[in-house]
């Protein structure tokens, strides 16, 4: 019977609470299924978002169903994806927004909390069903259409990709970036800072640097072009269409928040510094009450660059230590500290790898692989197949 398994909740379905459930369903015993708890209907390629903003044509491809994401495992319909918000984590079960199975409440064995950070639109989607996140995108993409100058409030990765794919794509449009920090991508070698110069400076992108843009509590004027002011009362010589945000992350912790801590400092669970889930090298929470409860990805306090790809290897150790622990061992297995990388698109076509050095053995210069290699889709199909769904052949499957 199914309501004899035990549960092993991961929360959270973007790219590492995903493979995080993929990998557990690999590994757990028949004892054992994996339940994905996920507001959103469909799988959020949020790589492609800063694309699928201003690029038309490909929106409704960033969005994946979840139906596909067993399909690897020998006995996939034992595990489930739950389209629910969990409201509380409590010590053995999660209170959810909706009932599942006839209840709002999920016990568990082990959870795995992979909830992340919330982005500002684009570069996340603040509506969780398909259709009315594409018609986000559509409208975007519509906006930029008809704006001559257009302001991008941020410059990390986000605001880098849009500026540039922007210039590329509307070479007339006057297009700015203000970054608060110094520099563009502070987390890197100051090279890579030099390399976005260099490119803005190509295709003729403004920015400003060490300013920060003051947002008006109402929101930027409706009636356009419109003055915009930075934070220490100057305004910008030009005046502006249109304003992108691309600041920040907030982590996604509400659900943590009725979860009693063993101790009366309630920094023993999450990091008062950055809001982050405070963890063992293992990945299990910092928190003594709570070895079976883990954080992986974004939301956890790493010390890491947020990024997929150190959070795919994370995934991997959570899976290992977890299937440990139901065979009575203590987990052994801990997440790795290498330097911070990223695959950066510049433009349509052209991108670079760029991972920082390597201090600990000795490197004080980064890698960088320049490549002109890049897809109008930044091969967003691909991604159909990784999640089990496959297309055979007809595009239209690709608004599933």
């Amino acid at each position: 019977m199914a309501s004899a398994l035990k549960n092993i909740i991961v929360v959270g379905g973007s790219y590492v609470g995903k493979t995080t459930a993929q990998e557990l369903a690999r590994i757990v015993p028949n004892t054992h299924r994996i339940l994905l708890i996920e507001p959103h209907s469909h799988f959020h390629h949020l790589f492609a978002f800063p694309r699928f903003a201003i690029v038309p044509g490909q929106e409704h491809k960033a969005f994946i169903p979840y139906s596909g994401l067993f399909s690897s495992i020998s006995n996939p319909t034992k595990h489930a994806v739950i389209q629910a918000r969990v409201l509380s984590v409590q010590p053995h079960h999660v209170k959810l927004d909706r009932e599942w199975e006839g209840s709002g409440q999920v016990p568990f064995e082990y959870l795995v909390v992979a909830t992340g950070t919330r982005l500002s639109e684009p570069a996340g989607m603040k509506d969780n069903d398909k259709l009315a996140s594409v018609a986000y995108l559509q409208k975007h993409q519509a906006d930029i259409k008809q704006a001559k100058s257009i302001l991008i409030a941020g410059g990390g990765a986000v605001g880098v990709q849009m500026a540039t794919d922007l210039k590329e794509y509307y070479p007339d449009k006057e297009i700015t970036v203000v970054q608060s920090r110094p520099h563009l991508m502070p987390q890197y070698h100051p090279k890579l800072h030099e390399l976005i110069k260099g490119r803005f400076d190509e295709l003729g992108i403004k920015f400003i640097t060490g300013s920060r843009v003051k947002v008006p509590s109402t929101g930027f004027p409706t009636t356009t072009p419109f003055p915009v002011h930075l934070t220490d009362g100057t305004k910008l010589p030009s005046e502006f269409d249109f304003v992108i945000l691309a600041t920040g992350q907030t982590p996604n912790t509400d659900l943590l928040a009725d979860l009693p801590v063993s101790t009366p400092n309630p920094g023993s669970l999450l990091n008062p510094a950055n809001g982050f889930i405070r963890i063992r090298p293992t990945m299990q929470f910092l928190d003594e009450k709570y070895s079976h409860l883990f954080a992986v990805g974004d939301i956890a306090d790493t010390g890491l660059r947020k990024a997929a790809r150190p959070g795919a290897a994370q995934a991997a150790v959570v899976a290992k230590n977890i299937h440990s622990l139901i065979e009575g061992r203590e987990p052994g297995d801990e997440f790795s500290r290498a330097p911070a990388g990223i695959h950066l698109t510049l433009g349509l076509k052209y991108n670079v790898v760029f991972r920082n050095p390597n201090e600990a053995e000795g490197q004080t210069e980064p890698a960088v692989i320049e490549r002109h290699d890049g897809q109008e889709d930044m091969g967003v199909e691909g991604w159909w197949e990784r999640l089990g769904v496959k297309i055979q052949g007809v595009a239209q499957q690709y608004h599933l």
